[in-house]
């Protein structure tokens, strides 16, 4: 058996970078606590889903307090972190200011494994409901993220990421058995939306794929619809949150994923002569 235990903090994030890191330390440390292997943040875990809080909240990965502390943590807890995302300030070498909404793997010994940077910006606009546009104050990543490490093979994709299946199977095709995407879908797009393609890539890939959200807090204006979940290899949902701030722990078994791909070999009998995908 191949199984480790993955622990989603659905926390509720408040416009206080520093009681929001308190908050991490806090859940991290009871997901060890719980016999967590790996615990994964949710998308703008350390600032308010606003774009004027991703500019005044941005960090360089170079020398991010933010990151330090996540690194700090995971050494001192033995544990791997996926840091949601944050909001990453860049200075490119045309000497121009960019943020990028950036995720961060750091391996037990505090070690960053990798990191990814969101691809497909949240640009929407739907009539009397909802209105954002990520591209008013950040950038677009342009490298798909596959990372290895002592647990697995994880692809990491960011929210707006998950609609995209292209990307996925991307994912899939550079052996990722677990797709994390941290995120924070709304009361509009959640309840119709998120669920549902959280089991599509995990049908489609015949992987495992995790959902971290941002807890509902009707205190800011952004309102995150929660329901972080896991689903296995065959689309069923194994664990799923609430809309308030939880600490949600699933155990998978990695060996599903060969089991799945034997007696329902999907993966296999892709038609390479017909179709491909380009990379």
């Amino acid at each position: 058996m191949n199984k480790l235990k993955i622990a989603m903090c659905q926390m509720e994030v408040v416009d206080s970078k520093e009681e929001n890191l308190k908050k991490v330390e806090v859940m991290i440390d009871e997901s060890k606590n719980k016999g967590a292997d790996i615990v994964v943040l949710p998308e703008m875990f350390i600032c308010p889903y606003q774009n004027e809080k991703f500019i005044e909240y941005c960090e360089s990965q170079d020398n991010s307090p933010t990151l330090k502390v996540i690194s700090k943590i995971a050494k001192n807890l033995d544990i791997h972190i996926i840091a949601g995302s944050i909001p990453e300030m860049l200075i490119d070498k045309n000497g121009d200011r960019k943020i990028y909404n950036s995720s961060f793997f750091f391996d037990n010994n505090g070690k960053l494994l990798g990191f990814h940077r969101k691809l497909h910006l949240f640009d929407i606009d739907i009539k009397d409901k909802i209105y954002f546009k990520e591209s008013d104050t950040l950038s677009a990543g342009s490298e798909i993220t596959v990372i290895d490490s002592k647990l697995g093979r994880f692809g990491i994709a960011i929210c707006f990421d998950i609609r995209f299946p292209e990307l996925s199977a991307i994912m899939t095709l550079k052996r990722a058995e677990i797709l994390i995407f941290p995120g924070a879908f709304n009361l509009t797009t959640g309840p119709l939306h998120w669920r549902l393609l959280l089991r599509a890539r995990a049908v489609d890939n015949q992987v495992f794929t995790v959902g971290i959200s941002q807890a509902l807090n009707e205190n800011q204006s952004y309102h995150a619809y929660g329901h972080s979940l896991v689903v296995n290899p065959l689309g069923e949902v194994v664990a799923e949150a609430s809309s308030r701030e939880e600490l949600l722990i699933a155990e998978i078994d990695l060996d599903e994923i060969a089991i799945v791909r034997e007696e329902l070999p999907v993966i296999k009998n892709k038609r390479d002569d017909l179709y491909q995908l380009k990379f």
